[in-house]
């Protein structure tokens, strides 16, 4: 495969690439967004994509499969913050929304989405009086996803001590109304059970037959993802190579599992980069 400067390394992470090298065709590449394409900033609503992100993703989106931005957010949040709409060269483009409760596609500019979970509500009006009753109210900032609410505690006076904090009474409070809370880097989702990354990612190997697989993340919420794909990769019947790359080391359990760990958004574009390159240099 030459030499290249990001290279997995594990066995099973080479057998991944090797996969994709091979047929590409049927190769999904799929990632995160914050964290991942997008560099983690103290304020979400100005999280833009990383420099270089759409043009590296619009160099390797034709020489794949299917390339799949995978997010908590909500997938029209996440192309409008990524850019990705109208981009020559991700035609094909698909953004799976709030875990893979949404999906937008580029070939039509729609987003498909369920009505919202009735917990949320509920939630939404309940919210208030746990932050009053943690005395953290002003400490912390609250996202409506409108299918979820995120509690960041990035801006907090101690941000790990108000996550630690919040966590046992905003589980109770989703608890209450049939929602779960999802834990991230310094923020708390409550958000509906039975979808999550990994549940969305196999969905989507599955619609379009994928042969092999890459994913890349940074975050706990994308450890379902890493599940999938080490299910896929150990399925005795129709076992699907994978590549697992994580963006990052702030999150261990991640890092711990990941084929290849690369120091952040900046080094995942050039891995697109590079990705490409390689394909590139296979096909002619």
């Amino acid at each position: 495969m030459g030499s290249h400067p990001y290279r997995p390394t594990t066995p099973a992470g080479l057998r991944g690439l090797e996969a994709v090298l091979a047929r590409p065709e049927k190769a999904l590449v799929a990632l995160d967004f914050d964290g991942t394409l997008a560099d983690i900033v103290p304020d979400p609503e100005q999280a833009r994509a990383h420099p270089g992100a759409v043009e590296a993703l619009a160099a390797l989106a034709p020489r794949v499969g299917a390339v799949a931005v995978i997010t908590g957010r909500p997938a029209d949040v996440a192309v409008r913050y990524g850019g990705f709409a109208g981009v020559a060269g991700l035609d094909h483009l698909v953004v799976l929304g709030h875990y893979g409760a949404e999906r937008w596609d580029a070939a039509t500019g729609e987003v498909r989405a369920p009505d919202p979970h009735p917990g949320i509500a509920a939630v939404r009006a309940g919210l208030p009086a746990v932050l009053d009753g943690s005395g953290l109210r002003e400490e912390i900032w609250t996202e409506d996803k409108g299918h979820a609410l995120a509690v960041h505690t990035r801006r907090a006076a101690d941000p790990q001590a108000a996550f630690e904090a919040l966590r046992g009474p905003l589980g109770e409070l989703a608890a209450a109304h049939g929602l779960i809370v999802e834990p991230g880097r310094l923020v708390l989702e409550l958000r509906p059970p039975g979808m999550d990354k990994g549940v969305a990612l196999t969905g989507y190997v599955h619609e379009i037959g994928a042969a092999s697989v890459v994913y890349a993340g940074d975050d706990l919420g994308d450890l379902a993802a890493y599940a999938a794909v080490e299910r896929l990769r150990e399925d005795e019947a129709n076992p699907v190579p994978g590549l697992l790359i994580c963006s990052g080391t702030e999150v261990p359990e991640l890092a711990a599992r990941a084929d290849l760990t690369l120091p952040g958004p900046g080094a995942v574009v050039d891995q697109l980069h590079d990705l490409a390159r390689q394909l590139a240099a296979h096909t002619g």
